[in-house]
């Protein structure tokens, strides 16, 4: 990072601690994703954001080789105690953070002693990702739908590895099992139904406090509603460019955290939370843009792409199999991933239909901007910004290939036939990854290697697990 865009930055820095200082926050968190799905932080009192701003807060690059029960790994160029990176918060997504008073948040950028871009760095990837796609005149827009379990204050959310006590147990007797249905209350009678409005009035203030949380920060919400599984909701959030969706995929996941433990509630993000059930999306929606024009309509491609959009969603779905191993990083996401139940399953895509694991959404005529496709195979394990640069790099490649996308299905793979299935573990979805020459490329070899490095320790940590030590390993950490 240059000197004068340091003396900048503590200037502003400056600015904006008065500004928390007058509205009473006292520290900032400050945070980044690593590689295996978690989000990891540093905090500072907000006297001293400006010295921050200016010369960033110390951290160890072995964070990149880190796995989901802190255990770590090694890579080719990344690995043991040596070391040290700097933490340069972003400013301009400061945020004063409804649920937790006293405190903001910032996303950092991550850099050497030197004042070097850190390789390794998921964020400045995102970045390089989306101005490649500018040097193609193409802006994409992107957005994270969140979806996560409500658990009553006595259900427990293991954090410990496959090997650990907490991993095996189940709930302790008289302990809420599960989701609940209503605040605090174990389940003893039937769940409500799904999508049910009885969900809604059963947690309406908090889901109130959400809402009300979320415009404070200035967080547009698109819908927010009850899904399948019980004690499951989701929230979408308006499009932004692929580095601020990533951001904001951190920031709605933290807020409602922080609104729930604010009503005796916890949070389950894993992408099971129990092995047979309906596991929890990230799923990522997706529209290309140029010069105020949506590129996902009014063209001659299938259902109105123009040929550009269908060439980048054709790169998308080509090189899927190795995505696999970005937007489902853990073991746990591939029991999320079954047929029949709307989690993309299928090596395909289709119009309108749930089961494709690519999904084209054209949008009604008066809107637009509502033509998009969306990503349904991504689960909350997903680092957001190795996600965004990831599709990023394989749509640009379909583009330069001059790819175009096979028929669309329609109904359910599983029923039809004809259709492949994608990875069906990780170790899979890994042989595929490190066949990527397009994400090779694209990542850069330190990224690659820490990103391979950690899906490889991470399917080893699991071998011998079994479904129901997955998900009691994995639900509460992400």
């Amino acid at each position: 990072m240059e000197l004068a865009a340091r003396e900048q930055a503590e200037s502003l820095a400056r600015q904006e601690a008065a500004r928390l200082a007058a509205e009473d926050v006292h520290g900032v968190a400050l945070t980044w994703v690593d590689n295996a799905g978690l989000t990891r932080v540093k905090a500072v009192p907000t006297a001293r954001l400006a010295h921050t701003a200016r010369w960033g807060v110390g951290m160890s690059p072995v964070f990149d080789i880190y796995l989901v029960d802190d255990s770590l790994t090694t890579s080719r160029h990344i690995g043991g105690p040596d070391g040290d990176l700097r933490l340069f918060p972003d400013l301009g997504r400061l945020t004063v953070l409804a649920a937790q008073p006293g405190w903001a948040w910032a996303p950092v950028d991550r850099y050497d002693q030197l004042g070097a871009p850190h390789p390794a760095c998921q964020r400045q990837f995102a970045r390089r990702m989306t101005e490649r796609a500018a040097e193609y005149g193409i802006e994409p827009r992107m957005g994270f739908e969140t979806e996560w379990v409500v658990l009553g204050p006595n259900a427990r959310g293991a954090a410990g590895g496959p090997g650990s006590a907490a991993a095996g147990e189940g709930p302790a007797e008289g302990a809420t099992a599960g989701p609940a249905d209503a605040v605090g209350e174990p389940r003893r009678s039937p769940p409500s139904p799904a999508y049910g409005m009885a969900r809604l009035v059963e947690l309406s203030d908090y889901l109130d406090d959400l809402l009300s949380a979320f415009s404070a920060q200035r967080v547009e919400v698109l819908q927010i509603h009850p899904e399948y599984a019980p004690g499951q909701y989701e929230i979408s959030v308006a499009p932004s460019d692929p580095v601020g969706a990533a951001d904001l995929a951190v920031l709605v996941r933290e807020t409602i955290r922080g609104v729930s433990l604010r009503h005796g509630l916890s949070t389950a993000f894993g992408p099971v939370v129990e092995p047979d059930g309906v596991g929890n999306g990230a799923h990522l929606h997706l529209s290309l843009w140029r010069d105020g024009r949506n590129l996902c309509r009014d063209g001659d491609g299938p259902h109105g792409m123009t040929r550009e959009c269908e060439a980048f969603l054709a790169g998308v779905l080509g090189e899927l199999p190795a995505l696999m191993a970005v937007v489902a990083p853990s073991p746990a996401g591939y029991l999320r991933l079954r047929p029949s139940r709307w989690s993309g399953a299928f090596h395909c895509w289709g119009l309108e239909n749930r089961e494709a694991a690519l999904r084209f959404i054209t949008g009604s005529p008066a809107d637009p901007g509502g033509a998009n496709a969306e990503l349904k195979t991504v689960d909350p394990a997903a680092n957001p910004y190795l996600a965004v640069g990831s599709v990023i790099a394989a749509g640009l490649a379909g583009i330069d290939a001059g790819a175009s996308l096979p028929p669309p299905v329609a109904g359910d793979p599983a029923v039809t036939g004809g259709q492949s299935r994608l990875p069906v573990s990780l170790t899979e979805a890994l042989g595929h990854f490190e066949g990527s020459a397009v994400l090779r490329e694209a990542l850069g070899e330190p990224l690659f290697e820490a990103v391979a490095a950690v899906r490889r320790a991470e399917a080893a940590l699991f071998a011998d697990a079994t479904p129901a030590e997955i998900a009691a390993a994995t639900r509460g950490r992400y």
